[in-house]
């Protein structure tokens, strides 16, 4: 049996981190293929007079397309 090392992932909880088309705040990240996979939760725009409709947009994104803030 091989051991597999990795690196330690470069962005943790509750960090605000930027990408192309917006940027978000790291709700959970784990390690898949050799990277670390991240679940973002995008920033919200102004509320409209309506009010909200629906969830937060969350999107996975791979360490090498997040940048810190």
């Amino acid at each position: 049996m091989a051991a597999t090392f990795m690196k330690m992932s470069k962005f943790c909880n509750t960090q605000w981190v930027r990408f192309i088309g917006g940027e978000g705040i790291v709700r959970s990240y784990k390690p898949e293929s050799g990277t670390w996979i991240y679940l973002i939760e995008m920033a919200l725009g102004q509320e409209p007079d309506f009010g909200r409709v629906g969830a937060e947009t969350m999107i996975l994104l791979t360490e090498a397309d997040l940048r810190t803030t």
